[in-house]
């Protein structure tokens, strides 16, 4: 299941730092997102791209997580040569991220 099956998302920037939140439909579905949407799977889908931390805030009241990555605009919007210099795609990009199924253990892919 793709994350975007469960959840929306936004994402902004500020000099070489991206955030982005990622929001349940359904606020049923947080506890999942909290448990499977983790810093440390985030840094695996985006690779390479971010060359600094990701760090993992929960809003439970929002049903929403953000994420703080640093490293993530090849320097910013005025020194990246890439294409998005802003980040904005971050959010589209994180929403392609598999989940296991509703329901699967912990550690499933």
């Amino acid at each position: 299941m793709k994350l975007h099956e469960i959840a929306h998302s936004r994402s902004g920037d500020k000099g070489d730092t991206s955030n982005i939140s990622v929001i349940a439909f359904d606020m049923g579905d947080f506890a999942f997102l909290a448990e499977h949407v983790t810093a440390d799977c985030v840094a695996d889908h985006f690779g390479d791209t971010i060359t600094g931390t990701i760090t993992r805030y929960e809003l439970p009241a929002l049903g929403a997580l953000n994420f703080v990555l640093t490293g993530a605009l090849g320097g910013g919007v005025v020194r990246s040569l890439a294409l998005d210099t802003h980040g904005k795609s971050f959010s589209s990009a994180l929403l392609e991220f598999e989940l296991p199924g509703k329901g699967a253990s912990s550690g499933s892919p």
